[in-house]
This record gives C-alpha cells, sequence and structure tokens, in this order.
C-alpha cells in the first residue's frame, strides 16, 4: 500500500504544478479579467490530497520504527 501511495503523491505533485501552471497562463492571458473560479480553485483539489499523501509518507518511517522497537523484545523471549 505505501508503494501505491508514493506513486499516487507523485502523479498528483505533477497535476498540481499543471494546475497552477495553467492558473498563471489565464491570469496572464485574461488581459486584465480574473479567470472563472473553476481555474482559480483548480488546484486545491490536488493540494489536500497532496497533504494527506504527504502527511502518511511523513509518519510512515516512524510507525516502522515504533513497530520494530516494539517487535523487538517479543523475538528475544
Amino acid at each position: 500500500m505505501s508503494k501505491w501511495i508514493r506513486q499516487t503523491h507523485r502523479i498528483l505533485s505533477i497535476v498540481f504544478t499543471i494546475t497552477v501552471i495553467a492558473n498563471f497562463v489565464a491570469l496572464g492571458l485574461g488581459q486584465g479579467k480574473q479567470p472563472p473560479d473553476w481555474v482559480t480553485y483548480s488546484p486545491l483539489l490536488p493540494l489536500a490530497l497532496l497533504m494527506f499523501s504527504g502527511l502518511y509518507l511523513f509518519v510512515l518511517p516512524y510507525r516502522s520504527r515504533r513497530l520494530k522497537a516494539q517487535a523487538s523484545p517479543e523475538a528475544r523471549t
């Protein structure tokens, strides 16, 4: 599952980057007009998903270290 989340995180980062670039392009080509709201807010969904997957990936090493530490005393007895 960790591999799947890691791959999803990479894909989401690409999608987020593309939506931010599209937002800047829409602002630049607007000639003083605001782009539609869906263009302005389009980076928020990938950003939220990146936050959750990033938090999971951040906690993963600490969790595995803790699980190893808990399993270690049991293996000695």
